[in-house]
C-alpha cells in the first residue's frame, strides 16, 4: 500500500488527528516509495520492440528523507508507515545507537584483518546486505560515532548507492553540536544537504505527551487500579489494541558480550519490565544503559518499598534511574509508595543509603515534570 494511502486511511479512521506537516512528510515518503519499488512488467511485441530500439534508462538514484523536529510530532509513526509498506526485501528499519554499535563491532573485525582502511570494506558489506536503511533517532553524542560518519555514509550513499530515511530530534545543523573535533564531522552535515532532502515537522501539538494527558507516570499502591492504568498508558504509546493484550510481541535485547535481556513486551520503542527482572537479577550500569539507549519510554511494575534490608536491589535501582534520566527516557511504574516514601528507613540507621537515594528522589520527581516528558530520547 502507498505509504499517502494508509496515512490518510488513518486520519480517516480518527486514529491520527490530521496535520499538514505529516501530510507533506507522507507525501514525499510516497514518492521515494515509488521510486524505490519496481514498476510493475510490461508485457507484449510492443513493449520488446521499444525497449530494444530505445534501451532502458538507468534511474537515478533516489534522495533519501530526514524527518526532524521536537518529541511526539510522528517522526518514527511516519518512517514506520514507509518501511511497512515498502515492497522491496533489501530495506532494515534500526535504532541509529544500535546500527552505529553494530559499525563498530564490524570495524574491529575488519581492523584484526590488517588490510588497510577498515571503513571501506565495512560500508561495502552494509550496502551489500540492503537497499534502504531507516535509522530511528539519529543523534550523535560522542567523537567515535562523529569521526567515522563522514566518511562511513559517503561511502556507503556515494559510492553503493544506499538510500537513507532518519528521524531525529535535531535539524542536521545541529548535530554533534559543540562537539569535540566537530570540523571532521561537518562533510557528513554537507552530505545531507547533497543526498537527502529535510522536513520538519514542528506543528503545535507533542501527540506522544498528549496521549498520556490523564494517565499520569508514577502509580501507588501495586494492584490492580495501577495496573490498569499502566496498561492504559502502553495501548496509548503503541497503539496496539488492548483486546489483543495477549499478543503484545516481546525483544531480546543485546547487552553485549555474548548476553541478551527478555524484554517480556517491546513495541514501538516503549518496554515493560517487572523491577524484580531489573533489580533483584545481577545486573551493571551498563545493562541498563542498553536499555535506555534502545527505549525511549520503559514502564517499570511493582516496584517494592526500597532500603538496607533490600540494598542490592537499591542499589540497582538507582543506577537504574541515572541511566534512564540521562538520556531522557519517560519512566511509568507501578509502585509500593511515592518517591519521597519509597526509602524504608523504619529499621533506623543508614544514613548513608538515605543519603545516596534522595538523589534518585530528586530525579523521581523531575522525571514526572511536563518540561522532563516534552524533551526527546537521548536530549542532553
Amino acid at each position: 500500500m502507498r505509504v499517502s494511502v494508509r496515512y490518510a486511511q488513518l486520519v480517516a479512521a480518527g486514529e491520527l488527528r490530521p496535520d499538514p506537516e505529516q501530510a507533506a512528510a507522507a507525501a514525499r515518503l510516497d514518492q521515494l516509495q515509488q521510486e524505490l519499488e519496481p514498476p510493475p512488467p510490461a508485457f507484449g511485441p510492443a513493449s520488446s520492440i521499444i525497449g530494444r530500439l530505445f534501451g532502458h534508462k538507468q534511474p537515478a538514484i533516489p534522495r533519501g528523507v530526514y524527518l526532524w523536529g521536537s518529541v511526539g510530532r510522528g517522526k518514527s509513526m511516519l518512517m514506520d508507515l514507509f518501511h511497512d509498506n515498502l515492497a522491496i526485501p533489501a530495506k532494515r528499519r534500526v535504532h541509529f545507537h544500535e546500527f552505529m554499535l553494530d559499525v563498530h563491532a564490524r570495524l574491529r573485525e575488519e581492523r584484526k584483518k590488517e588490510s588497510g582502511d577498515p571503513i571501506a570494506p565495512v560500508a561495502a558489506a552494509i550496502a551489500a546486505e540492503t537497499r534502504v536503511l531507516a535509522f530511528d533517532e539519529m543523534v550523535v553524542n560522542n567523537s567515535a560515532d562523529a569521526m567515522i560518519m563522514s566518511r562511513l555514509f559517503t561511502a556507503m550513499i556515494v559510492r553503493h548507492d544506499l538510500v537513507i530515511v532518519t528521524t531525529s530530534n535535531r535539524a542536521p545543523a545541529d548535530l554533534y553540536k559543540n562537539g569535540l573535533n566537530r570540523e571532521h564531522f561537518l562533510p557528513f552535515i554537507a552530505l545531507i544537504g547533497q543526498r537527502i532532502d529535510v522536513l520538519g515537522l514542528n506543528g503545535p501539538t507533542d501527540y506522544r505527551l498528549d496521549r498520556m494527558q490523564g494517565v499520569g507516570t508514577w502509580h501507588t499502591p501495586v494492584g490492580d487500579a495501577a495496573t490498569a492504568q499502566v496498561r492504559e498508558a502502553f495501548f496509548r504509546l503503541t497503539d496496539f489494541p488492548p483486546e489483543d493484550s495477549e499478543n503484545v510481541p516481546s525483544a531480546e535485547l543485546d547487552l553485549g558480550g555474548g548476553r541478551v535481556l527478555h524484554v517480556p513486551k517491546s513495541l514501538k520503542g516503549v518496554a515493560v519490565f517487572s523491577f524484580k527482572r531489573l533489580c533483584t537479577e545481577a545486573r551493571g550500569a551498563s545493562d541498563y544503559l542498553a536499555i535506555a539507549r534502545k527505549y525511549h519510554t520503559v514502564i517499570v511494575v511493582a516496584i517494592p518499598r526500597l532500603g538496607p534490608d533490600r540494598r542490592n536491589e537499591t542499589m540497582r535501582f538507582i543506577t537504574l534511574i541515572d541511566a534512564l534520566y540521562e538520556r531522557k527516557v519517560k519512566l511509568i511504574v507501578t509502585a509500593a509508595a511515592e518517591p519521597a516514601e519509597l526509602y524504608d528507613t523504619s529499621s533506623g540507621g543508614d544514613e548513608e543509603g538515605r543519603f545516596a537515594f534522595d538523589r534518585t528522589v530528586s530525579r523521581l520527581m523531575e522525571m514526572q515534570s511536563q518540561d522532563y516528558l516534552a524533551l526527546g530520547h537521548g536530549e542532553d
